[in-house]
């Protein structure tokens, strides 16, 4: 590129509209990933524990929790962490819906076995939270990366 030729990021699209922005390599979108990730895990633990000590049932609890983190998570990420890709269409919404109903379902159904599991225990709460939220994390990663957030 000379310095008269606009950047990918600066060229017009074919249809006149400016192109995306170039994406992140995998190194830069995971270490986003991770900061935007430790944000929405704070909504979502602070929502947690402040629903449970409203006295909210521990599986709503999670479920309203999960999806004021995970909203925090996917605006952000969309925004920060998977800029290049494309983010629009019914298709890309579709999927979005499906992964995340999926991790809704993982998490919130992972939380209550481990709490079901462990022994009642000072931090028996907390740790189903790290559980369930650890891997929710995992499968939201790979498949925004490869699958909702693809090129």
């Amino acid at each position: 590129m000379t310095a008269t030729e606009p950047s990918r990021a600066e060229s017009p699209a074919p249809d006149g509209a400016a192109a995306p922005a170039p994406r992140r390599g995998l190194v830069r979108q995971l270490g986003s990933f991770v900061a935007i990730g430790v944000l929405a895990a704070i909504v979502d633990f602070g929502v947690y524990h402040l629903l449970l000590n409203l006295g909210l049932w521990v599986p709503v609890s999670k479920g309203i929790s999960f999806i004021l983190g995970t909203t925090t998570a996917y605006l952000l990420n969309r925004r920060f962490t998977f800029t290049g890709a494309n983010t629009g269409g019914k298709g890309r919404f579709a999927g979005f819906v499906a992964l995340y109903g999926t991790t809704f379902a993982v998490n919130v159904g992972m939380n209550s076995l481990v709490l079901y599991l462990l022994p009642p225990m000072d931090w028996d709460i907390t740790l189903a939270w790290v559980i369930a939220q650890g891997t929710a994390t995992a499968i939201n990663f790979v498949m925004l990366r490869y699958v909702i957030f693809k090129d």
